[in-house]
């Protein structure tokens, strides 16, 4: 069997909450052994929130929003207030390859574990800190939290229906996004220390991964100093291009029609082919012009049917389109359950429940999640032990002082 991509690359990962989590998540796929140092007297939030299986929390590990961001990963107990700890939380940097942070600048350098101190302890170390603001610049300690960074983005500004406030986006948007570019920026570094033998710093910024990902709003500014309404659905170069309702509570279905030729075919899909050449319709600024009318016309069209069935009937006419899915939808949809987007972990807590697994595939290097996320503290003996080298009764020693808590 080829090897996994990242396999026999260790990770000390002192990351929680999601954007640093996720990062680590990407590399726990592609076959790093990823340990998170964490603790039960400040434990992850994130094991401390919905959802859990019944509706009812059991403790620290049955958060299925924690097992479905930690799948694949060990689970270190540490007490860092501790000095011991500490020495063993560098011990674990000196034979890691890589050390992911996510917390606001400058808390990794007070607790005696900023990349100065840890280069010293390991020289090809590779240190990612995925923080707020970056670690420069005047905001450099502000704190950072996932709802802020739509806002921070200019994401916001451009989210919203005409007339109304500016909107969230529905999630924390700058924390997984800033944590696939933590993975990409990782993996870069790791093909660097490959060619040179050397590690480096890594100083992520979520304001600017986010900032990085609506640049058109910026362009738009810097090049014609404007800033467009907020328009909903809508957008400046495609109509029509929204949601609409459909039949049954609640069901929606999306569309987008791109240029003059598939507005030809959508009008003739939807039986109107009468519509492409009328005067208020003929032109993208025709149809701009008279939008509010154009989507009264097609929420006619699309109320009759499914969602499923309005899909269906557009696509066979080449126009992009696809219901608005719910969670159930995606759970039980036909097309992701024959491809191995999900995955059932068998947690010792939890049992088998349905998870995102790896969204995407090598042709020649089998992925897979190789086991369900971490206990707290489940892997405290075996990385003191086994990667540490130290010996039962030193494991013993450690609890009794409250090290390993």
């Amino acid at each position: 069997m080829a090897r996994l991509p990242l396999e026999g690359i260790r990770v000390a990962d002192f990351t929680w909450v999601w954007a640093g989590p996720f990062c680590t998540l990407q590399l726990a796929h592609l076959g790093a052994e990823v340990i998170r140092v964490e603790t039960s007297t400040r434990p992850c939030i994130t094991r401390l929130i919905p959802p859990w299986p019944n509706g009812q929390s059991t403790g620290v590990n049955s958060s299925g929003y924690f097992n479905q961001y930690n799948q694949g990963k060990r689970s270190l107990s540490l007490n860092l207030k501790k000095s011991e700890a500490l020495e063993l939380a560098k011990q674990l940097v000196a034979k890691s390859d890589i050390v992911t942070e996510n917390f606001a600048g400058g808390v990794m350098d007070r607790m005696g574990l900023g990349y100065e101190t840890l280069k010293q302890i390991n020289p090809k170390i590779i240190m990612i800190s995925l923080s707020g603001y970056g670690t420069t610049g005047p905001e450099k300690e502000y704190i950072s939290y996932g709802p802020a960074q739509v806002p921070m983005s200019g994401l916001a500004s451009l989210t919203g229906y005409k007339g109304w406030r500016p909107m969230h986006v529905g999630i924390s948007y700058g924390d997984p996004n800033g944590g696939l570019h933590g993975a990409f920026a990782v993996m870069c570094a790791l093909m660097y220390r490959a060619r040179t033998g050397k590690g480096q710093y890594i100083d992520l910024s979520q304001w600017e991964t986010s900032t990085a990902m609506v640049a058109e709003g910026l362009l738009d500014y810097s090049m014609n100093g404007g800033q467009e309404e907020r328009d909903g659905n809508h957008d400046l170069h495609m109509s029509p291009h929204a949601v609409y309702r459909s039949a049954g509570k609640d069901r929606w279905v999306s569309l987008a029609v791109r240029n003059e030729a598939e507005w030809q075919k959508f009008c003739t899909a939807i039986g109107q082919p009468a519509l492409a050449n009328g005067p208020r319709f003929s032109s993208l600024q025709a149809r701009k012009q008279h939008e509010e009318e154009l989507d009264a016309i097609i929420t006619t069209w699309t109320e009759q049917r499914s969602p499923e069935d309005a899909t269906t009937q557009l696509q066979a006419a080449g126009i992009p389109s696809a219901p608005v899915m719910s969670n159930k939808d995606l759970s039980t949809d036909p097309h992701l359950n024959s491809r191995p987007i999900f995955t059932y972990p068998d947690h010792p807590e939890v049992g088998k429940k349905q998870h995102v697994g790896i969204p995407w595939q090598l042709s020649q290097t089998s992925l897979s999640v190789r086991k369900p996320a971490p206990l707290l503290g489940e892997d405290t003996e075996y990385v003191l032990r086994d990667i540490l080298g130290y010996s039962t009764e030193q494991v013993a020693a450690f609890k009794a002082q409250d090290v390993l808590t």
